[in-house]
């Protein structure tokens, strides 16, 4: 490599691990440094993990990652961090020692409570925050700390209680505890963000009882979150940028101007699309579509939509693990790709409740329409449809809530199960859309925020010079006509429906 190579070190924090790797201006990356973070689960209601184990594990690959730019002569030029979203930490100012487990984006162990407040506050947070108040609340858990936990209660009363997600609690101990800030994108997945004020909003803070003070400084994107102290990290360069991992995505897939989408398969799937300067109106919006901050920068706030499909990888896993059913994911959709489509076998993967087109938790999965002449691959042709169907409902409630003059034009997709052409040309088909293969999706959260921490940096002139360099995927265009994607998603909303309980609201 050459001496005058100059990289981004950007770190990816998600719900089961952390990893890190050096982004490097030529659009290449270094090898990905990567250590797990164990989930806790106490008991059915609250998932939990240990905030100092996340922090130590997070520095072990961070400085990883910076032996391998200097054996390789590359340039730390700054810090670039994407978390997961709404996992929040209390921690001592004085001690920089957590007070208490953090607490994970999917417990739920407030969901009653916040459910009373629901009914008086969805239609305000919606219109507000573009979000309802859903079945948790950092902020909520935040003040019954407060009111339950003796230690936290002292260092609040003492002034040295600090409060906030992920990426407040890496970026305050990267910098040395000099800059407590949360990035917009992630302000936003904490609910009682105003996204048109680009402020707190200071009557949810006071419904749930966390005082104001206790919320941290909002910060753009890629704005000032501190300096590395170089006894921590070993150099010393700006924290240049700071993001919700599915907002990364929405830039390392391409998603830079309103109409353009990704959709990122894991253990569930995100869709989500960028709407322009203003944000969309999640009131009038499909369940489960949220109108959120794509990113900030700058003092501008691009918008966006999203949606998400939580059992689609996981679905998979099940089948082939839980169930045995098939050999692996890849032997699904090799089976599928034998198999021409359908429509008598179909497959339902909600698995852990449906969000979107209704909100039901109370969904079950369903396999149906089998007879002595269905086969193997049969049955994975229809685990794909289902899971393919699910996910244009999300694409579909993110269309509908696109505002007046906008339209989702493409869809650039990444994540695990993207590997399945079978898959991605029923999503093409279904949703009516053309499909790009990301070709380096593995990495994309990690990526997207370093090219945005890179512009700032000077590494590149914009996003769009660092997203040149990247090959293009495979596309996948609709190969069936408007007619008859109309007549399978009918059928397939008669399907769904029969999943439903007794009582759930109809499709």
């Amino acid at each position: 490599m050459s001496a005058t190579l100059r990289g981004v070190l950007s770190i990816d924090e998600g719900s089961t691990g952390t990893r890190a790797a050096v982004v490097t201006s030529d659009g290449a990356s270094g090898p990905s440094f990567y250590q797990p973070i164990a989930v806790l689960h106490p008991d059915p209601l609250r998932v939990e993990q240990d905030a100092d184990e996340l922090w130590r594990r997070t520095l072990d690959v961070a400085r990883q990652a910076v032996r391998w730019a200097g054996d390789n002569a590359v340039e730390i030029t700054g810090v670039a961090l994407c978390t997961q979203r709404a996992t929040a930490v209390l921690w001592d100012r004085e001690t920089g020692r957590p007070l208490a487990p953090a607490v994970v984006w999917q417990d739920r162990r407030y969901a009653a409570e916040l459910a009373e407040l629901a009914a008086e506050w969805d239609p305000v947070q919606l219109a507000r925050t573009g979000r309802p108040v859903g079945t948790r609340s950092p902020f909520f858990w935040a003040a019954r700390q407060i009111e339950q936990n003796p230690q936290v209660a002292a260092a609040a009363a003492d002034g040295r209680l600090l409060f906030g997600p992920i990426d407040t609690w890496l970026s305050w101990n990267l910098n040395g505890g000099t800059r407590h800030g949360v990035a917009t994108s992630n302000a936003a997945a904490l609910g009682g963000y105003l996204l048109r004020e680009h402020r707190w909003d200071a009557e949810w803070l006071a419904a749930v009882g966390c005082p104001a003070q206790l919320a941290p400084e909002l910060v753009d994107d890629d704005g000032d979150f501190g300096w590395t102290d170089p006894d921590v990290l070993g150099v010393r360069v700006p924290i240049a940028a700071a993001m919700g991992d599915q907002h990364a995505s929405l830039i390392a897939l391409g998603a830079l101007e309103a109409g353009q989408g990704m959709c990122m398969h894991g253990t569930g799937t995100f869709v989500g699309a960028l709407t322009g300067d203003e944000p969309a109106d999640a009131a009038t919006a499909t369940a489960g579509v949220l109108a959120l901050p794509g990113w900030r920068s700058g003092g501008r706030t691009r918008f966006s939509l999203e949606a998400y499909t939580s059992t689609t990888g996981s679905a998979l896993r099940w089948l082939v693990e839980d169930l045995q059913l098939f050999d692996s994911a890849e032997q699904v959709g090799a089976l599928a790709g034998e198999h021409p489509r359908e429509r008598e076998t179909w497959f339902v993967p909600t698995l852990a409740g449906l969000r979107t087109p209704v909100a039901e938790p109370g969904a079950r999965a369903s396999l149906t329409g089998l007879s002595l002449a269905t086969t193997r691959a049969g049955i994975a042709r229809a685990v794909l449809e289902g899971i393919a169907h699910s996910v244009c409902d999300t694409v579909d409630g993110v269309r509908s809530a696109m505002p007046a003059g906008h339209e989702l034009t493409r869809l650039r997709v990444g994540g695990g199960l993207a590997a399945s052409d079978a898959l991605l040309q029923s999503q093409a088909d279904l949703a009516g859309v053309a499909i790009e293969r990301a070709a380096d999706s593995a990495t994309a959260s990690l990526r997207g925020v370093a090219y945005l921490a890179g512009v700032r940096l000077g590494l590149w002139d914009s996003l769009g010079e660092a997203l040149h360099a990247l090959p293009a995927g495979r596309a996948f265009e609709p190969a069936i006509g408007e007619d008859e994607r109309q007549e399978l998603r009918a059928q397939w909303g008669r399907v769904l429906r029969k999943s439903l309980p007794e009582e759930g609201t109809t499709c």
